[in-house]
């Protein structure tokens, strides 16, 4: 199910536009199965916010409040925008200035989201650019329950530096692992954009009981680039994360901006791509945002499908976790030939 955000909510309009009376009778539909329980067991409903960042950070915040709101009009229990949603890209390049937009968390994000969240009735996962303590930041992602209350905080472990992409400049790696976190509507893990090539990082949200992966993105193609490598690109970041979906027997669900944005004084921006998507236990696309339009995406996560499919694919049961060791070094510079050390 896919349905673009900002549009009015006047009655009259669901006569001119019948889709939104259709997203309006969805979401009184949902919210009457939340009330009288007839929601079947132990399923619930994500939303992904696939949205363009202004250059103003109250305009982005003020339009992410009212995202969140239509994700949860459209029967949405959990709701993820997108990485650094709250700014445009500002690691394109590297500018002290930018620290100016990191806040605390609990902090003006968190207030104003945790309020959006107790009044629709949703948790919301909420990127943030975290200032921990003078000199120390984190690109991280705070889990904001139905009631409003912050429910845990996931920093960034892996931090790129590429290209246009210069986060080590910005960013001290995340020091709290990678949790999972116990919302009213079920159990869900986020990690964030460059995390999305670790198996290891999926892996250990799998081992802890997540039902679905939230991975917040902000990543697109450099012009010069796309004409020859964009789609090999885009469709690497879709097949990495269907493959954790697949080997981990959960769901995934990545939230990318769109967009071009381009700071000044850098001779070319980035193009990000969208193509939010969801995909199940089996690695099967629920739902897909488009290359540039801003959309809301809503697909349900059922936890009967996450047993069907560990039952008949039952990859967690055959890990061989007693050979393993190698994992937890860089590299094994002295490994025999077909096997480790």
């Amino acid at each position: 199910m896919v349905e673009t955000g900002d549009r009015p909510v006047a009655d009259s309009d669901a006569m001119m536009h019948p889709e939104k009376g259709n997203a309006d009778a969805r979401f009184r539909a949902s919210m009457s199965e939340r009330a009288s329980g007839r929601r079947p067991e132990g399923r619930f409903r994500i939303g992904l916010v696939q949205m363009a960042c202004a250059a103003d950070p109250a305009e982005n915040l003020a339009r992410a409040v009212s995202k969140v709101e239509e994700a949860a009009r459209l029967g949405a229990d959990v709701v993820c925008l997108p990485e650094l949603f709250r700014s445009r890209y500002f690691c394109q390049k590297e500018d002290p200035a930018a620290f100016d937009l990191a806040e605390s968390v609990p902090g003006p994000t968190t207030d104003r989201l945790g309020e959006a969240a107790r009044r629709a009735g949703v948790a919301v996962i909420a990127p943030v650019f975290e200032r921990r303590a003078a000199g120390v930041y984190h690109n991280s992602a705070a889990v904001i329950d139905v009631e409003g209350r912050i429910a845990g905080l996931y920093r960034k472990m892996h931090i790129p530096d590429d290209p246009a992409y210069y986060e080590k400049f910005y960013f001290a790696p995340g020091d709290l692992g990678f949790p999972v976190f116990d919302v009213q509507p079920g159990r869900v893990a986020t990690l964030i954009c460059w995390d999305q090539w670790y198996p290891e990082a999926a892996r250990l949200a799998a081992l802890q009981g997540a039902a679905v992966l939230f991975y917040p993105t902000a990543i697109g193609w450099h012009p010069s680039e796309k004409e020859t490598h964009g789609a090999a690109q885009l469709d690497a970041w879709m097949t990495v994360q269907r493959g954790h979906a697949i080997a981990n027997g959960l769901y995934v669900a990545a939230v990318n901006r769109v967009g071009y944005e381009k700071p000044e004084g850098q001779p070319a921006g980035i193009e990000f791509w969208g193509n939010s998507f969801v995909a199940d236990p089996q690695g099967v696309l629920l739902a897909r945002g488009s290359t540039g339009e801003e959309q809301i995406l809503v697909a349900e996560i059922d936890p009967a499908c996450i047993e069907d499919v560990r039952r008949n694919w039952p990859f967690l049961r055959d890990r061989r976790i007693d050979a393993y060791g190698g994992l937890t070094r860089r590299f094994l510079d002295n490994a025999a030939p077909g096997g480790s050390r």
